[in-house]
């Protein structure tokens, strides 16, 4: 019995025991495959392929093609040329058997086309660096958002210089307004929110 199977882009027509070469498969040398994409399997014709049809193969082993060489040259007057090496990656198998059905549930591995998989060394975890937690509001301490204008990242920044209630902000003096308006980048908005007048009254509660 014959049969016509697909893999790497290619059809082969193949019987048992034939050897032949295709596009590199993720096995090992000894490793028994299994090609599903079956196109015709004795007088039985796929639609494209033959359903729960199979062909199982040995893998004997990973090869190279013969070397093919790619030159290119251009006939200007800055002329350049390249030559290029190439040789193919193929896999050499021994068909076994030809199954015309029952090939869903043979249990063996699929001949899928790429390079075989390394098996890694599992990689030590490294410990996430923990993100600086954004500083709390220290018990006792005033909502600063009640300020005009000041939002979560605002009052992170106030905690962050060590403001924590209405009281600190209403004893600024413009020298402390200065310096804190350098420092946290406010560029004039304590003074252009008024907040030290706000400061006062609502440290009075």
């Amino acid at each position: 019995m014959f049969a016509v199977l697909k893999t790497g882009g290619k059809q082969y027509k193949v019987a048992s025991g034939d050897v032949l070469r295709v596009e590199k498969l993720a096995a090992s040398a000894g490793e028994t495959v299994q090609f599903n994409e079956i196109l015709m399997v004795g007088a039985t014709v796929g639609a494209p392929l033959v359903a729960d049809a199979g062909v199982q193969a040995e893998v004997i082993d990973q090869i190279k093609g013969p070397k093919t060489i790619n030159f290119v040259k251009r006939r200007r007057k800055h002329s350049s040329a390249r030559k290029k090496g190439h040789r193919q990656q193929l896999t050499l198998v021994r068909i076994g058997d030809i199954l015309e059905s029952g090939a869903d549930k043979s249990g063996v591995k699929a001949a899928v086309n790429g390079a075989a998989p390394v098996a890694a060394a599992p990689a030590a975890k490294k410990a996430a660096p923990k993100k600086a937690a954004a500083p709390k509001a220290a018990a006792g301490s005033d909502d600063l958002k009640k300020l005009s204008g000041v939002g979560p990242a605002l009052e992170k920044k106030l905690l962050e210089a060590g403001v924590t209630t209405f009281a600190q902000i209403a004893a600024w003096t413009p020298e402390d307004v200065a310096a804190m308006d350098e420092k946290l980048s406010f560029k004039g908005r304590i003074e252009r929110e008024g907040w030290i007048a706000q400061a006062v009254e609502l440290a009075k509660g």
